[in-house]
């Protein structure tokens, strides 16, 4: 038994470890406890068949996480979400979280541009930098990132039904500052299909979504090959009220459906799901959190290797991004959010997140402030630096609470998924209105324990207080519409109309033919055309998705 599991170690540190620690050497600190005790990187259990069924960090299946050398390596990428206003205002909050130890760049769009509108657009009256930076056009996305060279950082944009064209904006900024488009690293969400289940920002109907995510990743293996092409996002589904299972069982058909496009497009699937990247939600309840963490990548890492064949172990990794659940935050006593949120991200941090944003305590009643922002990554730098949950690898591993629900995550998740496959696949159970009734039933539920006190939420329900906050809440200047407005008819009298409307011809062709449309976008985004006027474009020829009517 003894001579197995060794046996087992010298394999994983000649093929795994040793390999990795030439790209990323172990972070220059002691890993002992305070007491002087030298901590392993990460600990076996005595069992080889137990071993097999977890294997080793680094290694399929991938269920101690997806580095060989995880935390001890390197830390998670601290990312805060963050956007409001105009670029200008965006941009001064980004430079902020960088000086203030952020290690990546995370872009909130408001409404407008997250459903393909201008500034100036009549439907977007009221909503223009509420929930997010305004976007419009390239001179935006240029002072988004002024100052912040983009071949240094990596930056995730929340961005789903036009996703094609802001990356095409990112992409143009990246050329104007001279940085080699194989430089750039990031994420675009890009995923369309949790947006006909649980979030709404749609635009197209499915078919053409399909065609603008895969045309990306066509785009981004010749050109952009560091880019993660989507975050297939079970974060959505949680917050519009899904158990644990279910964000993994939604997520990874998502992802199942993703895979079967690209592959139906040409693509190879060790061509592109390297570049695969997910969305995943830290709740509550600390255990079965770390539990489903462990089991998403163990149940896709079988899904990518024995259903689509995939040959290259980079295709069989689950990468995720986490955040902590705004839908558990409370406007009541909202102090009380700095503890939820620094439970979610050690669960997310001991699940063995690869990025982390931590919300902040007065997301419930608005905006976060400077001052709330930088509590929230605190709290991420203060988990890294002084707990040393980060000096050993998967720590809570062979633990029996965790590894029974790992097992119970995973084999619950394969059944809803089997379900799906019955149903011919994400899209069909989608137009069925099958997911959604599963999540709504379960948010129905969970709405029912509060409301009979069966569960517990402090502040709410137990445990009231009469005292007022004291929390100052950031208001968005109502004023900056006017200022889009006028900024947006400035670049409309100064570009070149008739090149304008000779590349909405172009466009127009290539949207009615099966090319790929991300040159059109770049082209167009350079000449100033807008994301409103590609939109309109695009919806003139494929229309808008209507979802179905469920009772």
């Amino acid at each position: 038994m003894k001579k197995k599991l060794d046996e087992a170690m010298k394999h994983w540190h000649k093929n795994v470890l040793d390999p990795a620690l030439k790209h990323h050497p172990e972070r220059k600190e002691r890993f002992v406890t305070s007491s002087g005790i030298p901590l392993d990187r990460f600990y076996l259990p005595s069992d080889p068949d137990h071993q097999d069924q977890l294997g080793f960090p680094g290694e399929y299946p991938y269920t101690r996480g997806v580095q060989a050398t995880m935390y001890r390596g390197h830390l998670w990428t601290m990312r805060q979400y963050a956007g409001y206003a105009t670029a200008e205002e965006s941009n001064r909050r980004y430079r902020y979280l960088l000086d203030q130890g952020q290690t990546g760049l995370s872009v909130a769009f408001d409404l407008p541009t997250q459903l393909g509108y201008d500034a100036d657009d009549a439907i977007a009256s009221g909503e223009v930098g509420k929930v997010g930076v305004s976007i419009s056009c390239l001179d935006d996305m240029d002072q988004l990132f002024q100052g912040i060279q983009l071949d240094q950082v990596s930056t995730s944009m929340t961005i789903n039904a036009p996703a094609a064209i802001l990356l095409a904006m990112y992409i143009a900024v990246a050329k104007r500052q001279g940085v080699e488009l194989s430089k750039l690293r990031g994420t675009i969400q890009n995923d369309i299909l949790k947006e006909y289940i649980a979030r709404g920002t749609y635009i197209f109907p499915p078919q053409p979504s399909m065609r603008l995510i895969t045309n990306v990743m066509q785009f981004c293996k010749e050109h952009v090959p560091r880019w993660n092409t989507i975050s297939i996002s079970g974060y959505h589904i949680r917050e519009a009220g899904s158990t644990a299972v279910q964000e993994v069982a939604f997520t990874l058909a998502n992802g199942i459906a993703y895979v079967h496009a690209a592959i139906d497009a040409g693509l190879e699937v060790d061509d592109f799901a390297p570049q695969l990247s997910f969305f995943l939600n830290a709740h509550n309840h600390l255990f079965e959190e770390i539990a489903k963490f462990r089991a998403a990548r163990r149940l896709w890492a079988r899904i990518m290797r024995e259903q689509f064949g995939a040959q290259n172990p980079q295709s069989w990794r689950l990468r995720f991004h986490t955040q902590t659940a705004g839908s558990t935050l409370t406007a009541q006593q909202p102090e009380n959010n700095i503890i939820r949120v620094t439970l979610q991200a050690l669960a997310a941090v001991l699940g063995g997140t690869q990025s982390l944003h931590t919300n902040s305590m007065d997301e419930a009643l608005g905006l976060p402030t400077e001052e709330s922002v930088q509590v929230a990554l605190r709290t991420q730098q203060i988990i890294a630096h002084e707990t040393g949950i980060a000096d050993s690898i998967d720590p809570l591993g062979g633990s029996y609470l965790i590894e029974h629900l790992t097992d119970e995550i995973e084999q619950k998740a394969k059944e809803y998924i089997q379900k799906i496959s019955e149903l011919g696949g994400a899209l069909p159970a989608i137009e069925k209105g099958y997911i959604q009734r599963e999540i709504q039933d379960a948010a129905y539920v969970t709405q029912q324990q509060i409301e009979s006190e069966e569960s517990i939420l402090v502040g709410v329900n137990a445990y009231l207080s009469d005292m007022p906050t004291k929390i100052k809440l950031l208001t968005v200047d109502p004023t900056i519409e006017l200022a889009q407005r006028r900024r947006l008819a400035k670049i409309r009298e100064q570009r070149d109309p008739i090149r304008v409307t000779d590349l909405l011809e172009k466009l127009t062709n290539a949207a009615k033919s099966d090319g790929n449309l991300m040159p059109f976008f770049i082209e167009c985004v350079e000449a100033d055309v807008t994301l409103g006027e590609i939109c309109g474009r695009l919806r003139d020829i494929w229309g808008e998705y209507r979802p179905p009517t469920m009772i």
